[in-house]
């Protein structure tokens, strides 16, 4: 038994050394490295600087939705002639108007 025992203790000792430099080849990653530290000052603009202004044409929006607004008054009317059985031949046009109409107008006022 203590044979046994001191055997193995040989054993270990001989092959650990060889154990070791198999394992020296196989990559072990480490944590990533630290984020560059930031830089108060990169990025802000001068005071001289201007930055550009997004530019909304009140005018032109209030016009497309007047514009809305009257194409939209019409399709409780032409839903009416639907139920009678009757398409208005532009009705697809007015709602594709609509559409645009309300997407653009979105679309100006949530840049």
């Amino acid at each position: 038994m203590i044979r046994s025992a001191l055997f193995s203790c040989v054993l270990l000792i001989c092959l650990l050394p060889a154990a070791h430099a198999q394992m020296k080849d196989v990559y072990i990653p480490g944590p990533p490295p630290p984020p560059a530290p930031m830089d108060p000052e990169h990025g802000k603009p001068s005071p001289d600087e201007k930055l550009p202004r997004y530019h909304v044409d009140l005018v032109k929006l209030q016009q497309e939705a007047d514009d809305l607004a009257r194409t939209a008054q019409t399709i409780p009317a032409d839903v009416a002639h639907v139920r009678q059985g009757t398409l208005p031949k532009d009705i697809v046009d007015r709602l594709k108007k609509i559409e645009k109409l309300s997407k653009h107008l979105r679309s100006e006022l949530n840049p």
